[in-house]
């Protein structure tokens, strides 16, 4: 498949890259060979989301003439091979890991997976997706929690149902983390403060709640003021690479689309 187009071959050469550092080596071995080469696919995937393309039938007429298969094809191969696009966005994340700043941000942020209206009638989620609340109120779906530093680096993050505890998975997300941690008022707990902190190595400063002013430092202050960019972090994986969506028909289609949402943001 030989694709011109500057924006998709630069995004072509990232994927070849990682696959080779990561020695990634995907064989059919028994019947047809592949349609698709498995480096062109997660390139799509990746060029679907950094170009605010709304649907997978869509990047296949973008590119059908090039691709040579049915939509079909295209489709089984995007959500077969987002394993390995996880794999690929696991090692950027450990790599920002490793060079991330030490102030660290850790917040969540609601994905609803279908309208409010139709929630019950929604099927594909059905015993992953669950009601929760938000900023904007009541939504079905699911939640990502995320970690990113003072740079807007991503550095870890989990999906989960909307009702679950924020701050157990502030414990699961940053378990091999380090550094100085700003969280919301929602993750204020002494216990988890208590059990998160180690000398030397971190230390979480939750947001006091409105009774709790008189608590709070001046420092701790300006480091609470930092925490908006993460904010930034959620309105660009929403705004600009496509995370929520009601498109998919299948689970593996919403993990597809959330894994290959936050692969094109990390990769700018």
């Amino acid at each position: 498949m030989k694709i011109v187009i500057p924006f998709f071959s630069n995004i072509l050469t990232k994927v070849k890259f990682l696959f080779k550092q990561l020695k990634l080596k995907i064989h059919k071995s028994t019947g047809r060979p592949l349609a698709i080469k498995p480096e062109n696919v997660i390139a799509l995937s990746v060029f679907k989301h950094q170009h605010g393309i709304p649907t997978k039938k869509s990047i296949w007429k973008i590119f059908k003439e090039e691709l040579k298969c049915s939509y079909k094809t295209l489709v089984v191969n995007m959500n077969r091979l987002s394993l390995y696009a996880l794999l690929i966005l696991k090692s950027i994340l450990n790599w920002n890991q490793k060079h991330s700043h030490i102030i660290k941000h850790t917040d969540s942020t609601d994905i609803p997976v279908c309208l409010n209206k139709n929630a019950k009638n929604h099927k594909t989620l059905k015993g992953l997706a669950s009601w929760g609340h938000s900023g904007k109120g009541l939504y079905y779906g699911l939640k990502l929690h995320l970690t990113s530093d003072l740079e807007r680096k991503v550095l870890s993050f989990s999906l989960t149902p909307a009702n679950s505890d924020d701050r157990e998975q502030f414990k699961k997300i940053n378990r091999d983390l380090e550094g100085i941690f700003i969280a919301d008022a929602g993750y204020t707990s002494e216990k988890l403060q208590q059990e998160f902190f180690q000398e030397h190595k971190r230390i979480l400063f939750a947001k006091p709640r409105k009774n709790m002013k008189k608590m709070m430092t001046e420092i701790q202050a300006k480091l609470y003021n930092t925490r908006m960019l993460i904010e930034l972090n959620f309105r660009n994986l929403k705004m600009l690479y496509n995370l929520i969506t009601s498109f998919p028909r299948s689970v593996d289609g919403y993990f597809a689309n959330y894994i290959y949402s936050i692969l094109a943001s990390v990769l700018g």
